[in-house]
């Protein structure tokens, strides 16, 4: 990957200068230990506008989502001594099965904090990888507090979802390896949770391709880091049930995904369940494909902003395709 050029950062804010370079560091770290996954041209998906667009395929990762490249730089990242003592996440599903499967690869002991919600069947593919899993709590933010508690106590390294520098920079790897196969992108769709993946991702292009118009998608149901940025600060927002699991719970208090989302996401996209299920749905009938909720509410996003981009390549982020049984039976039903 050829270096980016200082003058890329000139006119960004220090925050998203330092996290631009943080990926291309992060892009070397972890190449040998996640996929360079595919992009694939959908445009037919938008056919009387005009757009180019294409799927950037993080459901083919080696783990199923995106979120094995922040946990492994992560990973990769600590000081010996801090490995050998192993570490502890919270997750209900792709984050823990990331961290576990960066952990195995490392051949150090994760323990992965689960709320109660958690599926047992993401729950077994997590001990699957080796790590233990700890319930605690009826929510994934509770889970996260709890688990953030155990590892002051036992000194060992915490590995957020999302407020974690080391993470954002891996999830942004994936801007920089799209950008080596699709050169030039007029904007990328991305489903927003806790603002990981889309604060790295974002923060790449602002410094590589400033033009890009980056573009938050939530679930109508399950939109606290959209409600927080509003208020300019992190608030409580009630959550109703989703099919985007995976960006579903609260926000921790102090995040650092609050100021560089503010900074890196130019437009805001909130979909219904409906709207989800039935991109959920397209993609089943279209493609024989069967994504996660939350890959789909970037591809509903898309479809239902899709006229503003005519003329325009586009890039939808399929950030996984690890369903739950129940979702999954809503699509048979």
């Amino acid at each position: 990957m050829e270096a980016m050029h200082e003058h890329s950062f000139a006119a960004m804010p220090p925050a998203i200068a330092t996290l631009g370079r943080a990926v291309e560091e992060a892009a070397e770290r972890i190449r040998g230990s996640v996929a360079q996954t595919p992009v694939e041209p959908k445009s037919q998906l938008a056919p009387d506008d005009g757009v180019m667009l294409f799927f950037k395929m993080e459901n083919q990762q080696k783990t199923g989502s995106f979120k094995l490249r922040g946990a492994s730089n992560k990973i990769l990242s600590l000081a010996r001594g801090d490995a050998a003592k192993g570490v502890i996440a919270a997750s209900n599903g792709n984050h823990g099965l990331g961290v576990a499967a960066a952990a195995k690869s490392a051949g150090i002991a994760a323990e992965v904090y689960v709320s109660s919600h958690v599926s047992p069947a993401k729950a077994r593919r997590i001990e699957e990888y080796g790590a233990t899993i700890v319930r605690s709590g009826d929510d994934p933010l509770e889970a996260e507090i709890a688990a953030r508690s155990a590892a002051g106590r036992q000194g060992k390294v915490f590995i957020s979802p999302y407020n974690d520098f080391d993470v954002m920079a891996g999830q942004g790897t994936i801007a920089a390896e799209l950008l080596q196969q699709v050169p030039r992108v007029d904007s990328i769709f991305l489903a927003v949770g806790g603002g990981g993946l889309i604060g790295g991702v974002g923060a790449y292009m602002k410094c590589v391709s400033p033009a890009t118009k980056v573009v938050g998608c939530w679930p109508e149901n399950s939109r606290v880091l959209y409600e927080s940025m509003k208020a300019g600060r992190i608030v409580e927002f009630p959550e109703q049930p989703t099919l985007s699991e995976s960006t579903a719970g609260g926000l921790e208090q102090g995040s650092i995904t609050l100021d560089i989302c503010r900074n890196v996401i130019d437009a805001s996209v909130l979909v219904s369940e409906q709207e989800i299920l039935d991109a959920m749905l397209l993609l089943r009938d279209s493609h024989g494909w069967y994504v996660e909720g939350a890959a789909a509410v970037a591809v509903a996003a898309f479809l239902k902003e899709r006229q503003r981009y005519a003329g325009q390549t586009a890039v939808v982020v399929i950030c996984g395709g690890n369903l739950s049984p129940e979702v999954q039976s809503k699509l048979s039903s």
